[in-house]
């Protein structure tokens, strides 16, 4: 844009600036592999040529590769985004001509409305003409009048915005299509105001998968309080089906907020008789009843400030929206939604009210990364409906998807278990294998004060699947392979293995537990690391050393130790390990080591829990450990993620009998005992195999026949 701009408007802004992307960004332009573009340049004389060097490495002009992409119909990217790429980029620009990116935003999105409303282009046109079409559509200015008004040095600047947002529409299939691009780009603006509370596109639609909006009926009620931008409501109508007639509610207090999404949802063809966005946070249900299916994400708080019990009473207030076969689906934090909360406390309370009602079918705890500014919040989602009493079934579904990755497929089918848990009328479907999830009695919940609403243990029909029932048998075959291995061993070998491992009855329901729960009953104890300068590890002190390189195997133990005389000068505050320590570690990833021998120094960011010999219950170090690296391997760091989806206090563990807790004892020393013998036996064979190797390759070795010593 020198001078001029497309329709012909001239421009008072500043030359666009140059858009120069290397191999790297046309491949993600042109939705190819990265040595695509490569190949494209080398085998095609039209592809563009470098218009400069950065690094040794070629950069192109962006409109020049766009307009071979186009040309050509090479890659895999539309024709109408690769336009759309080009137009968005040129916003860059209108930044440095002294427009906000709030103004160029709200400008830019009132322009594509206006266009949509008359079905005429707004570029090339004087822009008093456009001012005065957009007072007769807005006389009382509802939705986009004073977005157009507050554009600066309008005659020569609204023009060229006009341009702008035909070049959009036209690329686009919709205008709605391209209002969409508009906001998409706000990120690219710095219009955080308008990104940094809305959950990601991905999310936004997940929400609308489980509100179970394709099987509404006909001209029902869809509402979205605290709307922000309008993603959730614009993500309810995609998912509707197109000839459905629905009214769309939204209330959302900010006012510049409130008339974006008027703006947004008329542009899809929402017209004014099936929509009410109001500027306050009460939907306004008196003329229309009581929605059908709300869907919400509740305002951030920052965690100093968050409260759980603000949040619930939240929740209550949308539950007062609910008529009878109405569904909420709430985004929220997961600390006041499905974290463990204060026995018997307020939030606590008001939580476990939601169960006596029946109101709460499904929490479910999700990935890191649902907003996209706030990497770093951990989200949860409530599923509440009302029912009749009389078809109230008691249950709940408990989902955990935290340390599964936020994608599509996993979405996906998170929203089939819920579509199916609401097809059978909220009682469950056996035939179904839950992924992630358990349906649990209602009264279960309630009757624990404080304990999470996460899935805690398997649910009766978890018992029936194959990989349950079969778990006897591959237990025995791994006890044949092991008596089988000493049977071929020389005599004086060992017995086999025998676990006495059974399924267990329906009746012996076990108790859970949290690592939390064990240091707040003194069970367990914890102790810090110790920072110790890496100069001061050796192969030869006195003391051995474990940090996350021992417990996750990258090191061997006891191959880093320290000397004494630094334990008593530098180091004195060091605590020593004693025997039965479990040395835990969450960085880089989740690991345990007990360490039998004790007397040993442990490396931060590692640290110990000790039990406490006395501990009623009793708590035995090999069992917490084994039991800690199954629950760990069920809430890994997922993609992306700040931390793992649960720390080390709120893994939940099997709270044994003491008997059972013996048993279970028993087999881990007698494995872990038989382990450290083959182990051995295997360095003992590859020294052999080492030594009998170097001797014949240097001549000094021959191989005679073996004769066993019968006299012996």
């Amino acid at each position: 844009m020198s001078g001029s701009v497309p329709g012909g408007a001239p421009s008072i802004l500043p030359e666009v600036p140059a858009w120069r992307i290397g191999y790297a960004e046309i491949a993600a332009l042109a939705q190819v592999k990265r040595p695509v573009p490569t190949n494209w340049a080398r085998r095609h004389p039209d592809f563009p040529a470098p218009v400069t060097r950065e690094d040794g490495s070629p950069l192109f002009d962006a409109r020049e590769v766009v307009d071979w992409l186009v040309r050509t119909g090479r890659g895999n990217a539309e024709p109408r985004r690769l336009r759309a790429e080009a137009a968005l980029h040129t916003l860059a620009a209108w930044r440095s001509s002294g427009l906000s990116a709030s103004v160029l935003v709200g400008a830019l999105t009132a322009l594509v409305c206006l266009r949509q409303q008359y079905d005429t282009p707004v570029g090339g046109r004087a822009w008093a003409d456009i001012i005065a079409q957009a007072a007769d559509l807005d006389a009382e200015d509802t939705f986009l009048l004073s977005e157009l008004r507050a554009v600066p040095d309008a005659d020569h600047l609204g023009p060229a915005l006009g341009a702008l947002a035909d070049e959009l529409t036209e690329a686009a299939y919709t205008p709605a299509e391209a209002f969409d691009w508009v906001l998409e780009a706000r990120r690219r603006l710095g219009s955080h105001d308008l990104a940094a509370d809305e959950p990601t596109p991905a999310v936004a639609r997940a929400l609308a998968a489980l509100a179970g909006v394709e099987t509404l009926p006909d001209e029902s009620v869809l509402a979205t309080p605290y709307a922000r931008s309008g993603d959730l409501l614009a993500a309810l109508h995609t998912a509707a089906p197109e000839d459905a007639g629905h009214t769309y509610l939204a209330a959302e207090p900010d006012r510049t907020l409130a008339r974006l999404v008027r703006r947004r949802m008329l542009v899809r063809g929402v017209y004014e008789f099936s929509l009410d966005v109001t500027e306050g946070e009460e939907l306004s249900t008196e003329d229309w009843g009581d929605p059908d299916v709300v869907v919400c994400a509740l305002p951030y708080e920052a965690g100093e400030t968050r409260s759980a019990r603000q949040a619930l009473e939240r929740v209550q207030d949308l539950t007062d929206y609910l008529g009878d076969g109405s569904t909420a689906v709430v985004l929220g934090p997961a600390d006041a939604l499905v974290r463990p909360l204060p026995r018997h406390g307020d939030a606590d309370r008001l939580r476990r009210s939601f169960l006596d009602e029946g109101l709460l079918k499904a929490a479910i705890s999700l990935p890191d990364g649902a907003f996209a500014y706030r990497p770093g919040y951990r989200t949860a989602v409530w599923i509440l409906a009302r029912t009749p009493e009389a078809e109230r079934t008691g249950r709940v579904l408990l989902a955990d998807y935290s340390a599964q990755p936020l994608t599509e497929p996993v979405l996906d089918v998170l929203a089939e278990d819920v579509a199916i848990w609401r097809a059978s009328g909220w009682r469950g479907d056996r035939r179904h294998d839950l992924r992630h999830a358990a349906v649990v009695p209602a009264k279960d919940l309630d009757d624990r004060p404080g304990s999470p609403f996460t899935p805690q243990h398997r649910s009766p029909e978890a018992r029936f699947v194959r990989a349950v029932v079969e778990r006897p048998a591959l237990i025995a075959d791994v006890e044949r392979r092991l008596a089988e291995l000493d049977a071929r061993a020389p005599h004086g070998a060992e017995g086999a293995v025998k676990t006495g491992a059974v399924l267990r009855p329906e009746d012996q329901q076990v108790r859970r537990t949290t690592v939390g729960r064990l240091l707040k009953d003194r069970r367990l104890r914890r102790r810090p690391g110790h920072r110790i300068a890496p100069e001061h590890l050796s192969t030869d002190g006195h003391y051995a050393v474990i940090g996350p390189e021992e417990i996750l195997g990258t090191a061997r133990l006891g191959s880093r130790r320290i000397d004494r005389g630094l334990v008593l000068t530098a180091y004195e505050h060091v605590q020593f390990t004693e025997p039965g320590d479990l040395v835990v570690t969450t960085i880089p990833r989740f690991g345990v080591h007990v360490d039998t021998e004790g007397l040993s120094v442990v490396v931060a960011p590692a640290r110990i829990l000790r039990v406490h010999p006395d501990a009623d219950p009793p708590v035995r170090p090999r069992a917490l450990a084994a039991l800690l690296r199954a629950a760990a391997s069920d809430h890994g760091r997922t993609s992306g993620a700040v931390r793992a989806s649960r720390g080390i206090e709120d893994l939940s563990v099997p709270d044994l009998g003491r008997e059972e807790l013996e048993r279970y004892e028993a087999v881990l020393a007698e494995i872990e005992r038989r382990a450290e013998l083959l182990r051995q036996q295997s360095e003992a064979l590859n020294d052999l195999a080492h030594i009998t190797a170097a001797g014949m390759a240097d001549g000094t070795l021959t191989i005679t026949p073996y004769f066993p010593d019968t006299a012996s």
